[in-house]
């Protein structure tokens, strides 16, 4: 199982409706909005590297009111 935070900037006051409709999506596990560089954080999971960033551009950055992603793969030292 590949784990990713996904870090999102969104238009202003777009943020709740963002990690609201970003929630549902199968895969992902969290979606919060928050303060700071960022306005929503979301864990999300995938079988594999593939599958993941599947989910992050066909799904998630699809998502209206989004200006940009950054992806970060958690890993496991």
């Amino acid at each position: 199982m590949v784990q990713a935070y996904i870090l999102i900037q969104t238009e202003v006051g777009k943020a709740a409706a963002v990690a609201a409709e970003i929630a549902g999506i199968p895969g992902v596990t969290t979606a919060e909005d928050v303060t700071g560089p960022y306005d929503v954080i979301v864990r999300a999971e995938a079988h594999t590297v593939d599958e993941l960033g599947q989910l992050v551009v066909a799904k998630i950055q699809t998502v209206e009111g989004i200006t940009r992603t950054l992806t970060c793969p958690v890993v496991h030292l």
